[in-house]
């Protein structure tokens, strides 16, 4: 099973650079799935139903999200219709959506995405360990290839997740933060690691937003309105093939203009 998973798409520029060149990403890496968290995708803040048709249209199979799903109130019209859209599963239980889904790969079998939020530093939500849990099993009883999105600010909280979880999934790829870390692996168990994918978007930014507005409100302390930065987009991601019995056997991170 050969994956590709983007990091924070944020805005336009962050569409229009995955626009350009998934095709030939896909065409080089021979996928079989491509997944992207694309909760900063509408304007820099949530997606909306216009901007998640584009992103399937553009061959994304699988879109996550975290913290900023429901900035864009029209989310609430698509998320409950498209098992393609995520949001984090230890959510509260009443929130709309689901938080992983197993989707069938044409000649490849079945994969689980799982998609996740942290609490260190975050909005209040489920313990994800426990909901992790919760859910495995159900996913592995279908296949062995699972991917989860742990959607976190502390690098700590993630690095803890994968251990918990080790061996027992795919991958755990770190979003959330929009700096892609240096720190991508498989460990002994076969499971692939990154704390964070990083963004795709302006990366002469301030995590895809105009500096200004982010300076000023570090100066001032005051509100500031936030503008998704303009500028040359480029792709952070990374490319992922498993095995048979759903280990990781490459995993590389792509910087990509």
């Amino acid at each position: 099973m050969r994956s590709l998973f983007i990091g924070d798409i944020v805005g336009r520029p962050g569409r229009s650079v995955v626009q350009e060149n998934l095709r030939s990403l896909k065409k080089e890496y021979s996928l079989d799935l491509i997944v992207a968290n694309g909760e900063n995708a509408a304007g820099g803040f949530g997606v909306t139903d216009k901007v998640y048709q584009e992103l399937r249209e553009m061959g994304i199979d699988v879109i996550t999200s975290g913290n900023h799903i429901w900035d864009k109130k029209e989310v609430y019209q698509v998320i409950d219709q498209e098992d393609r859209l995520l949001r984090p599963l230890n959510f509260p239980p009443k929130a709309p959506g689901r938080g992983y889904g197993i989707y069938n790969v044409s000649g490849k079998g079945n994969i689980g995405v799982i998609n996740l939020s942290g609490r260190v530093f975050m909005a209040p939500s489920d313990c994800p360990f426990r909901t992790f849990d919760d859910t495995i099993e159900r996913i592995r009883k279908v296949t062995p290839y699972v991917i989860v999105d742990f959607h976190a600010e502390a690098t700590s909280e993630k690095k803890a997740f994968l251990h918990y979880t080790d061996g027992r999934v795919t991958a755990v790829l770190g979003t959330h933060t929009h700096v892609q870390t240096a720190d991508a692996q498989i460990t002994a168990k076969g499971t692939a690691y990154i704390s964070d994918v990083g963004m795709t978007g302006v990366q002469d930014s301030v995590i895809g937003v105009e500096p200004e507005a982010i300076i000023n409100r570090f100066i001032t302390g005051l509100p500031q309105r936030f503008e998704v930065a303009k500028g040359t987009p480029e792709i952070r991601a990374v490319f992922l093939e498993a095995n048979a019995q759903g280990k990781a056997t490459t995993f590389e991170t792509i910087e990509l203009t």
